[in-house]
């Protein structure tokens, strides 16, 4: 018999464990609805909240920016599942990576950009997520505070879970990405 794999709650109580495999089978079966919205963090499937107008707006702003920056050489996704290890999966609101690897291939190092745009989760974002992109090597972050139009701009990640540099911006600052030279935004003109 095979013992189901466990985390270890908040509250203390061991609770089952999943990998990426089993949700996606899961999926598959219609166990869970296509349509639900959730994100497997180190084996715990997480609810995700709705999205509300602004954070809709600023991800769509950013989004179209960003990819008409794109070279050639980069790949642009928006609200991707990205797998992250066998028990880890999240879904950002953009991300670019190299192109010609296939989505489900892309690991933590080759992401060059992910963006979280946080409405009701910006601790968890800046926290825990934060930690998690560090952890996966995942070369910039910026988690964007939607109600403030403030970016957080996390670089240099560490193997810990910690980043080399946070860098808070606000909504008249400039925002730009090394590695898309022909992008330039201001989360307040959004």
């Amino acid at each position: 018999m095979m013992k189901a794999s466990v985390t270890r709650a908040a509250e203390g109580f061991d609770r089952r464990s999943f990998t990426v495999k089993e949700v996606l089978r899961m999926q598959e079966t219609g166990i869970i609805s296509d349509n639900e919205n959730f994100e497997l963090i180190e084996g715990e499937i997480v609810p995700m909240q709705v999205k509300t107008h602004v954070h809709e707006l600023i991800k769509s702003a950013l989004n179209i920016g960003l990819a008409r920056a794109l070279p050639e050489s980069l790949w642009a996704g928006f609200a991707s599942t990205m797998y992250l290890s066998n028990n880890t999966l999240v879904e950002p609101d953009f991300v670019v990576y190299p192109r010609g690897i296939k989505l489900e291939e892309v690991k933590g190092t080759d992401i060059v950009l992910a963006i979280e745009v946080a409405v009701t989760s910006l601790a968890y974002d800046r926290g825990l997520k934060a930690q998690l992109y560090a952890r996966h090597g995942v070369r910039e972050l910026w988690v964007i505070d939607a109600n403030q139009r403030r970016a957080h701009i996390h670089t240099g990640p560490k193997k810990a879970g910690a980043w080399e540099h946070i860098v808070e911006r606000g909504p008249d600052d400039l925002l730009t990405c090394a590695a898309l030279p022909g992008f330039s935004a201001k989360l307040g003109a959004i």
